[in-house]
C-alpha cells in the first residue's frame, strides 16, 4: 500500500468518526429532551479503495407501539372531554349522595304534601308544600339550563378543536414536504421525522388517526373512521358553531372535505378530543335532558286537574299545581324537549303572585273561574280527598319515553332515582376508563422510549469509543505524516 492510499484511508476514517461523534452528540442532548427524541445512527459502509465512509443516517422507528402511542392518546383524549362534561353535570344533583337532585327534592315535596294531607286546615303545611314544589321546578329549570350550558361549551370546544386540526395538518404538509424532498437528495431528515412524529402526537389528542408511508418517505394520514385527512395535501376540515343551544337544538356536525366525521350519518370518528365532545354534546347531554323532561312531564301529567262535574261534554283536561308555557293544553306523551326548562308551579296557588293556597286542596288550580274543576265541592275546610289523590299519583306507575335510556315503567320517583344512578354509573365508567387510558398511554409512551429513544449511558459509551478510534487514525495520520516528511528530506539530499 502506497502511503498516498494510507493517508487516504486515514481521512476517511477521520471523517466517518468525526460525523458519529456529531450524531452521539446530537442523541446525547436529545436524551434529555421532554417532547420526543428518537435516537439517530450514523451508518458506515466501506469505502472504494479502502476507508470508510457515513452513508446515511437514521433513526431508530418502530411503527407498532408508535401507532399504540397514537391510539392511547386519542382514546384517553375522548374519555377526558366526557369526563369534564360529566363533572359538571354531576353538579345538578349536588353532592355525591345527591341531596340537591331532582329525586331528593321530588321525594322533599312528596313529603311535605304528606304532612299537609294530614292537616288540611293548617295553611302553613300548604305554604311549606307550594314552597317544596317550587324548589322542585327551579331545581328543573337549573339542570336544564346547565345542560344546555355544557352542550354551549361543548359546542364551542369543537370549533377549537378544528381549528387545532386545520392548523396541525398545515404544519404538518410544510414538514412532509421537507421530508420528501430531503429523502430525494440524500439528506439528513431524521430530525425532520421527528418533528412530523410529534405532530401526529398532537393531532391524535384532538381526533383518531391511523398513517400510511410510501417508498419515497411520503405520508398520508386517515381518521380511525377511514376518511383520508391528507394525502400529498391536507383536506379541508369544516364546522360551523352554534351560538345558543335550546333542547331541540342539534348541533352541527364536523366535516372532511363534505364527509360528516361527527354525528349520526356520514363516517363518524371514534376518538380523539373531538369524539369526546361530539358525543357529549349529541348524546350525553340529550339523554340526561330527556330524563329532566320526562320527570317534568310526570309531575305535569299526576298533578293534572280533569272535569268534575260530571258533564256529557266535560272540559279537557289542564295542568294543575305544576303547569308549563304551553297551557292550558297537556304536553303531549311523547315528550316536549325542553319541558324541564319552562315547568313552573301554578301562579293560581302561591300566594305571592296573588293565587289562593286552598286550591292544591280543593282543585281548581287550572282555572278557578271554572267550577267544573273544583274537587271540594262541599267546601270542607277539613277535605283531604284531593290530596289523598295526589299522593295516589305520585306512587302510581307511569310510562316515560325510552329516550331517557332508562326504564319506561316506574313510579315518578323511581324514575328521577334511576335518572341519578344512570348519571352516576356514567360518570365512573368513564372516569374508570380515562384511569386505563392514562395507564395505558404512560406503558406505551414508555416502551416506545425505550426502543427509539437515546439512552444517556449508552451514547457515553459510544463516545468513548468513538474517541479512541479518532485518537486511533489520528496517530495513524501522523505516523504517514513523519513518512512523507523523512521520504521528502531523503530525496532533497539525493538532490
Amino acid at each position: 500500500m502506497s502511503l498516498a492510499s494510507a493517508a487516504r484511508i486515514a481521512q476517511s476514517a477521520l471523517n466517518a468518526v468525526s460525523v458519529e461523534t456529531s450524531i452521539v452528540s446530537r442523541n446525547i442532548s436529545g436524551a434529555n429532551n421532554t417532547t420526543y427524541y428518537s435516537e439517530k445512527t450514523a451508518n458506515v459502509i466501506s469505502a472504494y479503495g479502502g476507508g470508510a465512509q457515513v452513508r446515511s443516517i437514521t433513526n431508530a422507528q418502530n411503527q407498532a407501539l408508535f401507532e399504540n402511542v397514537l391510539t392511547a392518546t386519542s382514546t384517553g383524549a375522548t374519555q377526558d372531554a366526557l369526563s369534564a362534561g360529566l363533572g359538571q353535570l354531576n353538579q345538578t344533583i349536588g353532592d355525591t349522595s345527591g341531596n340537591t337532585s331532582p329525586s331528593a327534592l321530588l321525594s322533599a315535596f312528596t313529603n311535605a304534601l304528606q304532612s299537609y294531607e294530614a292537616s288540611p286546615t293548617d295553611s302553613s303545611l300548604a305554604q311549606a308544600t307550594v314552597n317544596a314544589a317550587q324548589s322542585l321546578t327551579s331545581n328543573l329549570n337549573n339542570a336544564s339550563a346547565t345542560v344546555a350550558n355544557i352542550r354551549e361549551q361543548a359546542d364551542a370546544q369543537i370549533g377549537t378543536s378544528v381549528s387545532t386540526i386545520n392548523s396541525l395538518l398545515s404544519q404538518f404538509h410544510n414538514v412532509n414536504t421537507l421530508i420528501v424532498n430531503g429523502t430525494a437528495t440524500g439528506a439528513d431528515v431524521t430530525d425532520l421525522e421527528d418533528s412530523r412524529d410529534q405532530i401526529l402526537k398532537q393531532l391524535s389528542q384532538q381526533i383518531g388517526i391511523t398513517t400510511t408511508t410510501s417508498a419515497n418517505n411520503d405520508m398520508s394520514i386517515h381518521t380511525d373512521s377511514g376518511v383520508t385527512l391528507f394525502q400529498e395535501t391536507a383536506r379541508t376540515v369544516s364546522f360551523t358553531p352554534t351560538n345558543t343551544f335550546t333542547a331541540s337544538t342539534n348541533g352541527n356536525p364536523v366535516t372532511v372535505d363534505g364527509v360528516p366525521v361527527t354525528g349520526p350519518t356520514g363516517m363518524p370518528i371514534q376518538s380523539g378530543e373531538l369524539a369526546g365532545l361530539a358525543t357529549l354534546r349529541d348524546h350525553i347531554a340529550v339523554t340526561y335532558q330527556s330524563q329532566l323532561d320526562e320527570i317534568a312531564r310526570g309531575l305535569i301529567d299526576t298533578f293534572a286537574e280533569s272535569d268534575q262535574s260530571g258533564s256529557a261534554t266535560p272540559s279537557p283536561t289542564q295542568p294543575g299545581l305544576f303547569t308549563y308555557s304551553g297551557a292550558p293544553t297537556m304536553p303531549a306523551a311523547s315528550g316536549l324537549a325542553g319541558l324541564a326548562a319552562n315547568i313552573k308551579v301554578n301562579a293560581n296557588v302561591d300566594p305571592s303572585q296573588g293565587g289562593d293556597l286552598n286550591l292544591l286542596r280543593d282543585g281548581g288550580i287550572s282555572d278557578p273561574s271554572n267550577h267544573a274543576y273544583i274537587y271540594n265541592t262541599s267546601g270542607d275546610s277539613s277535605y283531604t280527598g284531593r290530596l289523598q289523590q295526589l299522593l295516589t299519583g305520585l306512587s302510581q306507575v307511569q310510562t316515560f319515553n325510552s329516550s331517557g335510556g332508562i326504564e319506561t315503567s316506574d313510579t315518578l320517583n323511581g324514575y328521577a332515582n334511576a335518572s341519578i344512578s344512570w348519571l352516576d354509573a356514567t360518570r365512573q365508567s368513564v372516569a374508570s376508563a380515562s384511569d386505563y387510558q392514562s395507564t395505558l398511554l404512560s406503558s406505551a409512551t414508555t416502551a416506545l422510549s425505550n426502543a427509539t429513544g437515546a439512552n444517556l449511558d449508552n451514547e457515553m459509551s459510544k463516545m468513548l469509543d468513538l474517541e479512541q478510534s479518532y485518537s486511533a487514525s489520528a496517530r495513524l495520520m501522523s505516523t504517514i505524516n513523519t513518512m512523507f516528511s523523512s521520504l521528502i528530506t531523503a530525496m532533497n539530499s539525493m538532490g
